[in-house]
């Protein structure tokens, strides 16, 4: 494995207005070509957290799907962030994971957030993803799903390198959004990036960013306040392998199902 070298994109969204989150994102993504290997964008990157899926829900073949593999490939890099979808007439909260090649993967947030309501317009997902990208095995999930480290867990019999979170976390909540990234990488001894974004929403409510990348200790790299902005910094494999052999904590993991 070499080092994977992961960038995070916080900024405001332009509320229900996918046109303008796609030209703001291509302005932001410019330059990086080999500069990267992992672009994350934040939680319905395209939208905001809309509960509006009936107007703004896109098919699998729809134009951001379009960008985000022209994208991918003109970085050379994974892209990846959730978008409001529909297929076969029901709509998700769906990640991609689109690869420079055009092919991709995709993780449909289990954990919908009932307090907003998104239980009564989405559909929860039923598998994570453990997605290969450079010989590393990496988690995407999405914002509410960090608040439930069961479906977040690194199993021993076959583990995660990088968790990854997605996110349009409040800011009344930023205290629980730094501290659980902080708890997710310690149990699952992985690096967690979170990333966040900022600004108001159609709804009014204020996001702080805060945006982090953790290592497998739980020390914190690095953490972008509340600020727009492109941050890119390299993952090191051998203090990651290094630290799970003179302390294989995974090993001695309860042994459980999830149904």
């Amino acid at each position: 494995m070499e080092p994977l070298r992961v960038t995070m994109v916080q900024t405001s969204l332009h509320w229900e207005d996918r046109e303008a989150n796609l030209e703001q994102f291509s302005g932001l993504l410019h330059g990086l070509e080999g500069q990267t290997d992992l672009v994350v964008l934040p939680e319905m990157f395209t939208t905001g957290f809309s509960m509006a899926p009936q107007k703004w829900a896109e098919r699998m073949d729809g134009p951001a799907m379009e960008w985000l593999s022209g994208q991918a490939r003109r970085l050379g890099a994974v892209v990846t962030g959730s978008l409001v979808m529909e297929e076969n007439g029901a709509f998700y909260n769906r990640l991609i994971w689109m690869r420079p090649d055009g092919a991709f993967e995709t993780y449909d947030k289990r954990h919908l957030f009932s307090l907003a309501g998104e239980h009564l317009h989405y559909q929860g997902g039923t598998r994570r993803l453990a997605a290969e990208w450079k010989g590393w095995r990496i988690c995407p999930l999405i914002c509410y799903d960090l608040r439930f480290p069961v479906w977040s867990r690194n199993a021993a019999s076959d583990p995660y390198d990088v968790l990854i979170y997605v996110a349009n976390f409040p800011a009344r909540r930023r205290a629980a959004w730094k501290n659980l990234l902080v708890a997710r990488a310690i149990e699952n001894q992985a690096y967690v990036v979170g990333v966040n974004r900022i600004g108001a929403d159609g709804n009014g409510h204020e996001h702080s960013g805060d945006s982090s990348l953790i290592d497998y200790e739980g020390n914190l790299l690095f953490r972008i306040s509340h600020q727009k902005g492109v941050f890119t910094a390299p993952l090191d494999p051998l203090g990651l392998q290094d630290f799970r052999k003179k302390f294989p904590f995974l090993a001695d993991q309860d042994k459980f199902s999830l149904e």
